[in-house]
């Protein structure tokens, strides 16, 4: 107890200033065993110590082992104390102001996210799209060629001669305009004779009275001062349904003409156009070939295998087709052999699978050949059969029209021998014929290709379209020509008759 009276008291350091500048450490109070140690009153080797009572040691161990510890948590305490309460406001705001930062970076790295997935998405839809257009380009190129050889067919054949729907109607003014109407009755061509007269009697008669008088003369008029009336009537009434009669047949004709030669044009155009759509097919035979469906479909390289694998695991991980595609290709080459090795034994497996099917197919397919060429040769027999079938009956049938032939022109000579005198003189041709065989003269010159009908047909329409002045020229050669025959024929008569009297008396 005494070295501890005797040990010097240290005493505290000025307490610095405060900042950021480091603190001065604290001298350490000292221990007994370190103040016995510094004062040297405990030797240091001792032959035989006096033990200490138990209470007393343990307390001095207690002392010495608790006394620093404490102190420095004194001293930790003080400091933390001496800390002002601004720093500790400032540090704190600091750490929120991190953290709501730190959320801030969160949510944008979230959103970046999203979007990037929107923008993949989008240009996924726009790849799809584009591949579509593609598509629909080459499609629409295809038609464009097919169209551009189209135009170039260009038909070598003379289209009939037809009326249009325009010149029909034409016709039909046309008729209007001519003023044809159906022919009067007695009664009307009676009162057209006798209304100047019943109008000089009665002046001031209006058009009802008129008619009324006209009504009540007509019931007085005996049957044979009607009968010229009614000759009148029927004769212009015969007439009448004469020319409606011929019109309706020339329709009829003309319309059997067009159909005709619609018919003959449409089968010529036909057969000219599938001719040049052969020779386009020949020319450009680009055109896919037809799948087999039950033709065995070619087996799968181990590369193939592979990337089948792992395409489903990156597909999930959002990579694209084209990445995709890039990412397998890369793993299969960076493989070893070993890790090749079981994709390979699958597709070795396939492959063998696939030449037996093949073997299979292929046997079939010729059995199928084999039984289309059989089936192919009896329906050419069938087909010859009926042909030949159908030639003997032509042939019979012009047989039989050669002989009716053969036997009305025996008959006709052997009337003619008996009945027909070569001096007789021959019947004029009228207008109209002779019209025609200049006419046709004309035609032939313009337009060599065209058949009998066509130029009947427009020599029929030249002549309508004549006026009545230039008719009559053709008239006036038709009628000169019937005197000079009636002449001839009364010649002829007095001459036949002479001759029979001759024979008579003879």
């Amino acid at each position: 107890m005494a070295a501890v009276t005797e040990m010097p008291i240290v005493a505290d350091p000025a307490p610095t200033k405060k900042g950021r500048s480091r603190k001065a450490l604290k001298q350490k109070n000292p221990s007994l065993s370190e103040a016995n140690i510094i004062a040297g009153t405990l030797p240091e080797s001792s032959p035989v110590a006096a033990p200490p009572p138990e209470n007393s040691a343990g307390k001095e161990n207690h002392e010495s082992l608790s006394q620093p510890k404490s102190q420095k948590k004194t001293k930790r305490g003080a400091s933390k104390a001496k800390q002002p309460p601004s720093e500790v406001s400032s540090f704190e705001k600091e750490l929120q102001e991190m953290q709501e930062q730190l959320e801030k970076l969160k949510l944008e790295k979230v959103q970046t996210e999203e979007m990037l997935k929107a923008r993949e998405d989008s240009l996924k839809q726009k790849e799809e799209e584009l591949e579509m257009r593609d598509r629909e380009k080459e499609k629409l190129k295809i038609e464009l060629k097919k169209l551009q050889k189209m135009k170039e067919f260009k038909p070598t054949m003379a289209f009939p001669l037809g009326l249009s729907l325009k010149d029909q109607e034409q016709e039909k003014k046309d008729k209007k305009k001519s003023g044809r109407k159906k022919p009067s009755p007695p009664y009307v061509l009676w009162c057209k004779d006798q209304w100047n007269e019943v109008k000089k009697a009665n002046p001031d008669a209006d058009f009802k009275e008129m008619s009324n008088l006209l009504a009540a003369k007509w019931k007085t008029v005996t049957v044979e001062e009607k009968k010229p009336y009614e000759e009148r009537y029927q004769a212009e009434k015969e007439a009448y349904l004469k020319i409606i009669g011929n019109e309706k047949r020339e329709h009829e004709a003309m319309k059997l003409l067009e159909d005709e030669q619609k018919q003959k044009t449409a089968m010529e155009l036909l057969e000219q156009y599938l001719q040049f759509k052969q020779e386009a097919e020949k020319d450009n035979k680009k055109t896919k070939k037809e799948k087999d469906p039950l033709k065995p479909k070619q087996p799968m390289s181990a590369y193939f295998i592979f990337s089948n694998e792992r395409r489903a695991a990156l597909f999930a991980e959002n990579k694209n087709v084209l990445e995709v595609a890039r990412i397998t290709g890369e793993e299969w080459k960076n493989m070893t052999e070993k890790q090749k090795a079981p994709y390979e034994k699958i597709a070795l497996k396939s492959k063998e699978k696939y030449m037996q099917e093949m073997e299979l197919y292929k046997q079939k397919k010729e059995e199928e050949t084999a039984n289309l060429k059989k089936e192919e040769e009896e329906l050419m027999k069938l087909q010859k059969q009926e042909a030949m079938q159908l030639l003997k009956k032509k042939e019979k049938t012009e047989t039989l029209i050669k002989k009716t032939k053969e036997k009305r022109q025996k008959q006709k000579k052997e009337k003619g021998e008996k009945n027909a005198d070569p001096n007789k003189p021959k019947k004029p041709a009228s207008s109209f014929l002779l019209f025609s065989k200049e006419a046709r003269k004309n035609l032939v010159e313009e337009r060599p290709g065209f058949t009998n009908s066509t130029l009947n047909a427009l020599v029929s329409v030249k002549w309508k379209e004549l006026s009545e002045e230039e008719k009559q020229i053709w008239n006036e050669k038709a009628a000169e020509a019937m005197e000079v025959y009636k002449k001839e024929l009364e010649a002829y008569n007095k001459k036949v008759a002479a001759e029979e009297e001759a024979k008579n008396k003879n």
